[in-house]
């Protein structure tokens, strides 16, 4: 079991910007995927981004240029710098976890499929993001 935690969220104005934090605490022992997704109002859960196990970023084609994700020296900690946000950012944000092996972790791509595939197994309860005009 995973517990993740998500904190952050917050109403601003389009332009603004917030910072999204997850907390996954079980990863600071065991090797972890983390990833963040957004349900935006009447819409289907979709990615946002992750951080593959060789630390590289990968963003939804719609925040890449707004949004940076990073992790702490522990790897329980999973941030979401968001810019430049949009009224079509309002939406709730919801972090997602998995343990993976170590021959996973060596592959370099797992996170890449948990993510795409939305098969993140641990949830959180999502903290809510709405940018106004």
């Amino acid at each position: 079991q995973v517990h993740v935690v998500e904190s952050g969220g917050g109403s601003v104005q389009a332009g603004g910007s917030l910072t999204l934090n997850c907390t996954a605490s079980e990863c600071e022992t065991r090797r972890c995927c983390m990833a963040w997704y957004r349900r935006r109002p009447g819409q289907e859960r979709e990615e946002v981004a992750t951080i593959e196990t060789d630390g590289r970023p990968i963003y939804k084609y719609t925040v890449k240029d707004r949004f940076i994700i990073s992790q702490d020296k522990t790897k329980s900690i999973l941030n979401l710098q968001m810019t430049s946000l949009t009224p079509e950012d309002t939406a709730m944000y919801y972090c997602a976890a998995e343990y993976i092996s170590t021959s996973d972790f060596r592959r370099g791509d797992r996170c890449y499929r948990l993510y795409i595939h939305e098969t993140f197994p641990y949830w959180g309860q999502g903290t809510q993001v709405t940018v106004s005009s």
